[in-house]
């Protein structure tokens, strides 16, 4: 049997007085588990907190090794354009338009993952529509755009270090670099 009661005052200084209000009703009922509804609400959406908790520690994990990830693809191709690299400033290239080739490789890399995330997500959606709590809504634009925007910091800093790199590469090293 279960009670639920409204009160103007905080519930858990009201234990004895329901206590007693049953035991004045029916003597032989006891009255073993109190809880409060925000303690029982709590106790029931403990397991999806955990799975939420988890959950964000994996994308974290994620968007840490994918940042990695993209940084290590883009310091390996800076290194084997070294040659190139070193040949295009000893010609007077401009250190700004050296930075700007290799920040844009990076950024078509970034691009192109985001369009194939974005594409397979909205292809699933209907999958994981019956998964979702209620009042949250899967195709949320918000999230989207703010999933979007970190990725894109990500892919911007992944790709800004070997670009700044790239433009301090000195000409004559680069051009005896084998």
């Amino acid at each position: 049997m279960v009670l639920a009661a409204r009160t103007q005052v905080p519930p858990e200084n009201l234990s004895n007085a329901f206590r007693r209000a049953v035991q004045y009703l029916d003597p032989d009922l006891p009255v073993t588990d109190l809880r409060t509804l925000d303690r029982l609400l709590w106790e029931r959406t403990r397991r999806w907190r955990v799975y939420g908790a988890m959950f964000s520690i994996f994308a974290a994990m994620a968007l840490l090794l994918a940042s990695v990830g993209l940084y290590a693809v883009m310091a390996h191709s800076v290194n084997q354009r070294t040659q190139e690299i070193g040949v295009r400033m000893a010609m007077g290239a401009p250190a700004l338009s050296l930075m700007a080739m290799v920040f844009a490789q990076g950024m078509r890399q970034l691009l192109l993952g985001l369009l194939i995330g974005v594409a397979g997500s909205f292809t699933l959606i209907h999958v994981f529509t019956a998964l979702v709590v209620v009042e949250v809504k899967p195709a949320d634009p918000v999230t989207y755009a703010t999933v979007a925007l970190v990725l894109i910091l990500a892919g911007v800093i992944g790709s800004a270090i070997p670009a700044r790199r790239a433009v301090k590469v000195d000409p004559i090293i680069a051009l005896r670099y084998q």
